[in-house]
């Protein structure tokens, strides 16, 4: 198994991408611990791990909160000994937010999809490098590499600061034997649900493989950023889009 006897952290773990990546991570060895703040959801996800014979256990976390950080990082050592890896997955889309140039939207936007992820990093990093080794996957999206004209300009803004926030630490983090890349996926749910019909046909049409990605196609992806199969990489982006920024 590509995981087998690692410990891993990802945050928004209760549903969609995150959900796809804990239980694939569960699946091929690791110890899961899911993060998030919805707390039925997450507690059903680890339970119906624990039921499959898999290892997985939920910890309520708002990542804007370092004092919750703190209290993660603490209790996955005294449950596990260790920490290996982290996903950075938890994060909202523009229309979570009601409007669409709003300070308050940009603000709420920019502390939970990119302050969390600083968090996330300060924090696991520190614990990885006592241990010399260490995967850290940030979650951002095809936006932070280009533009988009609809919703609130945080969503981009705080998905272009994963990215270069992904490299910064790779830099600071290498030496120490801590690997950092991002994750840039594509149109597909749970992110779309708000949006109507038309707006997903278009976005259809506007990808070359003409469908929406699965969450379960970038959880592969990061199974591979977090395993050793990938320990010569960091500072990478991995685009899992069907080929829509190619265009």
């Amino acid at each position: 198994m590509r995981l087998q006897d690692k410990v891993a952290i990802v945050t928004g773990g209760a549903h969609g991408m995150g959900e796809a990546g804990a239980r694939l991570f569960a699946r091929e060895g690791a110890a899961v611990i899911i993060a998030d703040v919805l707390t039925r959801e997450g507690e059903a996800v680890a339970a119906d791990i624990s039921a499959s014979q898999g290892r997985a256990r939920f910890i309520r976390t708002d990542v804007t909160s370092e004092q919750d950080w703190q209290r993660l990082i603490a209790e996955t050592i005294a449950t596990y000994g260790k920490l290996d890896v982290l996903v950075n997955n938890a994060g909202i889309s523009g229309s979570a937010v009601d409007d669409d140039n709003s300070l308050e939207g940009w603000q709420k936007l920019l502390s939970i999809n990119a302050t969390g992820v600083f968090l996330g990093i300060k924090h696991a990093a520190a614990e990885m490098a006592k241990a010399g080794r260490g995967s850290i996957v940030n979650i951002s999206s095809i936006v932070g590499i280009v533009g988009s004209e609809s919703g609130n300009p945080g969503y981009p803004a705080s998905k272009a600061a994963v990215r270069n926030l992904t490299k910064a630490a790779a830099l600071r983090y290498g030496p120490q034997g801590v690997r950092v890349n991002s994750v840039h996926p594509g149109y597909m749910p749970p992110m779309l649900n708000a949006t109507n019909a038309a707006g997903r046909a278009a976005k259809i049409a506007e990808t070359p493989l003409r469908r929406l990605g699965e969450p379960i196609e970038v959880a592969y992806g990061v199974l591979f950023l977090a395993s050793d199969e990938a320990s010569f990489v960091t500072g990478a982006e991995l685009v899992i889009d069907g080929g829509y920024i190619a265009r």
